[in-house]
Parts: structure tokens; C-alpha cells; sequence
């Protein structure tokens, strides 16, 4: 049978794009549709305008560490309506940059919604029907606020906060994952007042508890105020502002209300039922090892299969799917020991298991921790800790988790990941010499063990 492309790609954003571009090259007719803007969701408004928005946000911190140093400021003042133009000619950039590299390949490119129309035809918006050998989908995740609550219409998500006219001088933010801290923390250093509420009894519940009780007090330190095992029960309009009530029974009036509690695949209305292709519980496509649906010529990349909800983890799914189905060559990702940030202030850097996870997986586990103020910090008198952590296992000294709060612990993590995904040892970690003064050295100068926890052998082991 012939059709009229070889791989139909549905979502334009860093997963499809990738996979695009790779069967291209292995010479695949290649079209692509996207019905918002291409770039997807990390580049138009996720990672890279929210990492934008917090060097922004580190400025007035800078700024006050000055005078430590010697530096007399003056006044400043920071005008929010410039931050939302820069940030936005600078996506438009990408926006644009990820447009002639898929036109440079060779891909089609149709700027409307798509759906499928069988297991191997796709329908787009304007009616044309398009035959494909493979269907591959790669539409991403959206914002979902899973709690019905009246007046909910009024609060706006992470697609929407980018682009506010007005900076929110009052601004609640719901939900204690990834965004909501990382929003927190930024709006709190530009300034405004910053409300947060979460179900559980503290933030950021995959990560390790040292990091996450650091950065609850770093981020109280700096104004955010937190509200646990408490969430929005009404929003009421009122003027400009928002009357929000918690379900404490305290009620909040603030500019916005952020929606922050969590992200759903986007497969609604793209056909997928009715080709025959299997969802998740939360409406995530399931796919094997190798991208495939349960329809042979349907594949899935990125957070529509909800498997590790990272941007280079989409990339490096959609390359090994172009590998394997155009390349001739069988990739899988390997998704275990994926570095990861928060980029809050200080932000969070981590590869591996946490210390929980470490216990609950291995019979024997050391513990080596350092809390310590950085250098930075000893003239500005700012009040802030940096703290590491390095989880080994007991019995084969293999290192299977590094959590680091401090400046920079994204990019120490990036780094910290190639050692451990090659299997280092706390012995390798000592044996390297330290680069001094750096924050970085306490990994490979920390000595003495801040604790060792032995299972006994009929233990059964929970591994999460």
C-alpha cells in the first residue's frame, strides 16, 4: 500500500521535532502538524521562559549582596512589562529556529490541528486526510486541576502567567510540584507577595526530604508563605481581585491564582480510542521500551506517555524512536539515574535515588551529608545554607544518588549524572581531587558518614 508519508508526527514540540528531523535525515517523507506554536511546551512556556523569568527574579538579590562586596547600587526598580517583551522576542527566536531546522531537514510542515483517523491516517483541521506508514504522537501535557471547585475559571495556569499585563502584587499559587515552587520562588524574589498551599505536608514529594526541607525554609526565608494539607475551596471575583477561600476557612484576596496542581497528557479528542490505541488511568498513551503503542504503526514520545516528564528526556525518546523505526537500529531510553533541576532560589540539583528510595531498595545504605553556609554568603550576610547529599550503597560502595541545595546545583547535577550513570563509587568520588574554593569540592572532600541503615534479611523490600 502506498501512503502519502512515511512518518506523520503529531505535535511540533522538543520530542517531535527530534524525531522529525532524525527520520528525515534516514531520508523518511516526513510531515509534521502543530496547531499552537512550534517549539512545544518547553520552549513557547515552560523551562526555557520560566529560566528567564528566575535569573530575572535573582537580580534584586544580587543587587543587595552588592554592598558586601564593596558595590554601591543605588535605586533600583524592576518593570515586569519589559521582562514579558524580552522573554518573548527571545522564544519567537527559538520559536523560529526550531521551524528552519525541521524545513532544513526536509520535513513537511502544517500548522493545524490533527487527529487520527484509523491506525495508519491522520485528519487535519482543514479537512485534508493524510496516509502514514507510522503515526508518531507527541503532543505533550497540559495544565489540570483535578478539584471542581466554584469560580475555578478565574484562576490561570503556567501556559497563561508568562504573559501577564500586570505584574501580580498578591498572588496565590496552588499545588507544591516542580511549578509551583519554582513560581513561588521567583514572583517572591521580583517582589510580590507569595501565598502557597499544597495537600501534602510539604513541597516537592519525589525528592529527597534533606532538599526538600532546605528549600521549604530557604524559600519561607524569602517570603513565600506556605499553607499544607490546605487547598482553594472557592475563587469569587471581586473588582480586579480574587476573593480565594482555603479550605482551612481562611480567605485570601490576591491578584491571580495560580493553578499549580498538576499536568495531564494531551490525547483528548486526537482519535486514539477510536484507532484502537490503549490509555493509561490519566489518558497517557502506553507504550513499550521502544515507543510502540498498542498499535503497531502508533508510537508516543514525551510527557503524552507520562514516563519521565522531562524535555531532554522527549528528545532522547524521539531520537531513538526515529533510530529504531527509520535507522534500523533498536534504541531504547534508559530512564533510571536522569539528572534533574528545580530551579527555584537556591534551586535544586539531583541525579539518582533519594536516601528513602535508596533504603527501601538496598539491604545496606551510607549516608554522607555536608550543610554548610556558602563562600558567597560570608560577606553578603545573606542567611542561606548549601547542603549535599551522597547516597552509596553499603555493600558495593556504588554511589546511587547525589541531592544538592546551592547556587548552580542544576549544573553540578548535569555533571554528576555521567558519573553515576558509569557506575562511580564513593571510592572514585575520594579519589578525585577537590577544586578549591568551590562549592562543588565538598562531593569529593566528604569523609565521615552521617549514617548507615542495615535492613534485616527477611525484610521485605517496598521499591516505589
Amino acid at each position: 500500500m502506498g501512503f502519502d508519508v512515511d512518518l506523520f508526527v503529531i505535535g511540533a514540540g522538543s520530542g517531535g521535532v527530534r524525531a522529525a528531523r532524525i527520520a528525515a535525515d534516514y531520508g523518511a517523507r516526513v510531515m509534521v502538524a502543530e496547531e499552537f506554536r512550534i517549539g512545544g511546551t518547553c520552549v513557547i512556556r515552560g523551562c526555557v521562559p520560566k529560566k528567564l523569568l528566575v535569573y530575572a527574579s535573582r537580580f534584586a538579590d544580587d543587587f543587595e549582596d552588592a554592598a558586601g562586596y564593596g558595590w554601591s547600587v543605588g535605586e533600583t526598580t524592576f518593570d515586569w512589562p519589559s521582562l514579558v517583551a524580552a522573554k518573548e522576542k527571545e522564544i519567537t527566536r527559538l520559536s523560529a529556529a526550531y521551524r528552519a531546522n525541521l524545513e532544513r531537514s526536509g520535513a513537511a510542515i502544517v500548522e493545524e490541528r490533527a487527529r487520527l483517523e484509523g491506525a495508519q491516517a491522520v485528519r487535519l483541521a482543514s479537512g485534508r486526510l493524510v496516509t502514514a506508514k507510522h503515526i508518531l504522537v507527541a503532543t505533550g501535557a497540559r495544565p489540570d486541576y483535578p478539584l471542581a471547585i466554584p469560580g475555578v475559571e478565574h484562576a490561570i495556569s503556567s501556559n497563561e502567567i508568562f504573559d501577564l499585563e500586570t505584574f501580580p502584587n498578591r498572588l496565590l499559587v496552588a499545588g507544591g510540584g516542580y511549578i509551583g515552587v519554582e513560581f513561588a520562588s521567583l514572583f517572591a524574589k521580583l517582589g510580590a507577595d507569595v501565598t502557597l498551599t499544597a495537600r501534602a505536608s510539604n513541597i516537592l514529594r519525589s525528592f529527597d526530604e534533606d532538599m526538600r526541607e532546605g528549600l521549604r525554609d530557604a524559600l519561607s526565608r524569602a517570603g513565600v508563605k506556605f499553607r499544607f494539607g490546605c487547598l482553594p475551596t472557592h475563587v469569587e471575583k471581586r473588582g480586579a481581585a480574587l476573593e480565594v477561600t482555603l479550605s482551612d476557612g481562611e480567605t485570601l484576596v490576591v491578584d491571580q491564582f495560580l493553578n499549580a496542581v498538576g499536568r495531564r497528557p494531551n490525547t483528548e479528542d486526537l482519535g486514539l480510542e477510536k484507532a484502537g490505541v490503549a490509555l493509561d488511568a490519566v489518558g497517557a498513551v502506553k507504550v513499550d521500551a521502544y515507543s510502540q503503542s498498542s498499535v503497531g504503526s502508533v508510537h508516543a514520545v514525551g510527557d503524552v506517555t507520562n514516563r519521565l516528564n522531562l524535555t531532554p528526556v522527549a528528545i532522547r525518546e524521539g531520537h531513538a524512536f526515529a533510530d529504531t523505526v527509520f535507522g534500523g537500529k533498536k534504541v531504547a531510553v534508559d530512564h533510571r539515574n536522569v539528572p534533574s533541576a528545580v530551579f527555584t532560589t537556591p534551586e535544586i540539583g539531583a541525579v539518582g535515588l533519594t536516601e528513602a528510595q535508596a533504603r527501601a531498595r538496598h539491604r545496606v545504605v551510607d549516608i554522607y551529608r555536608a550543610n554548610f553556609t556558602p563562600m558567597k554568603a560570608t560577606l553578603s550576610g545573606r542567611p542561606e545554607r548549601t547542603i549535599m547529599k551522597i547516597v552509596v550503597d553499603g555493600e558495593t560502595d556504588r554511589v546511587l544518588g547525589v541531592h544538592i541545595l546551592g547556587h548552580e546545583a542544576g549544573e553540578m547535577a548535569q555533571l554528576l549524572g555521567i558519573a553515576i550513570k558509569m557506575g562511580a563509587t564513593k571510592a572514585d568520588f575520594d579519589a578525585t581531587v577537590a577544586l578549591h574554593p568551590t562549592a562543588a569540592e565538598e562531593l569529593v572532600t566528604m569523609r565521615k558518614r552521617a549514617g548507615r541503615y542495615e535492613r534485616a534479611e527477611d525484610e521485605s523490600a517496598y521499591v516505589p
